[in-house]
C-alpha cells in the first residue's frame, strides 16, 4: 500500500477543500503504488531461465538428475519472489511502456472518480504513479477550453520536486494549491457553485 498517513490525507484534503472554496472547480487527488500489470512478466522470465538451466547443468556438470531439478524447482521460485515486487516488476519494462501504463491508468481514474459528470466540466485530476515516477494533471473538457495544458506544468514540477524528497503529502498539496490559483482565475466561485466531488484523496 501507498505509504502515506491518515494525517496526511486529512491534510491532503483540507488543501482540496480551501482551494475549492475559491473556485466552481473540483479537484480529484490520486495516489497509485503502480499502473502497470506486470505480474506475468517476472513470471516467465522465471520460467524461461528455469528451463534453460537444466541444460546449462547437463552440459558443464554431472549433477544427478534429482539435483538438477531440485534446483530447477529452487531457481524458479526464487526468481519469482526476486522479481514480483511492483518496483522490480516495472523496472523490467520499456520506460516508453511504463509512461503509456500510467498515462492509460491516470484516464481511467479520470472517469472512474466522475470528474467528467461535473455539469460545467470544469475538474481537474491530479494523479500519481509511485512505481513508473509519473505525475499528471489531467483537465475535463471545459477547462481544456480555456487553459492551455502548459498552464499545469508549474504544479506538476512543484509535485514532483516534494515526491523526489520523499515529500508525498507536501507535493500533493503544492499542487492542489497551484491548481487552485489556476482555477480560481477562469473559473472563479459563485452563488450557484456547489461541491458535487468528494474533497480526498484516493489510493489504489
Amino acid at each position: 500500500m501507498t505509504n502515506i498517513s491518515e494525517q496526511d490525507q486529512e491534510r491532503i484534503s483540507a488543501a482540496i477543500s480551501a482551494a475549492e472554496a475559491k473556485t466552481s472547480g473540483e479537484i480529484v487527488c490520486v495516489l497509485a503504488q503502480t499502473s502497470s500489470d506486470t505480474t506475468a512478466l517476472p513470471i516467465l522470465l522465471a520460467a524461461v531461465v528455469a528451463v534453460v538451466l537444466p541444460w546449462l547443468l547437463v552440459t558443464f556438470t554431472e549433477f544427478s538428475v534429482h539435483r538438477i531439478l531440485l534446483l530447477q524447482t529452487i531457481v524458479f521460485f526464487a526468481l519469482t519472489v526476486l522479481l514480483c515486487p511492483p518496483r522490480v516488476r516495472v523496472a523490467l519494462l520499456p520506460r516508453a511502456l511504463r509512461r503509456a501504463a500510467a498515462h492509460r491508468a491516470a484516464a481511467e481514474q479520470f472517469l472512474i472518480r466522475g470528474i467528467a459528470r461535473k455539469k460545467d466540466r470544469s475538474g481537474i485530476l491530479i494523479f500519481v504513479s509511485l512505481a513508473e515516477r509519473y505525475a499528471r494533471i489531467v483537465a475535463d473538457e471545459g477547462i481544456v477550453a480555456r487553459v492551455p495544458q502548459s498552464e499545469w506544468q508549474g504544479a506538476v514540477d512543484l509535485l514532483v520536486a516534494h515526491m523526489r524528497a520523499g515529500r508525498i503529502a507536501d507535493g500533493f498539496i503544492a499542487a492542489i494549491e497551484a491548481c487552485g490559483v489556476v482555477l480560481m482565475t477562469h473559473f472563479p466561485r459563485t452563488k450557484m457553485s456547489r461541491d458535487e466531488l468528494p474533497d480526498r484523496i484516493y489510493l489504489i
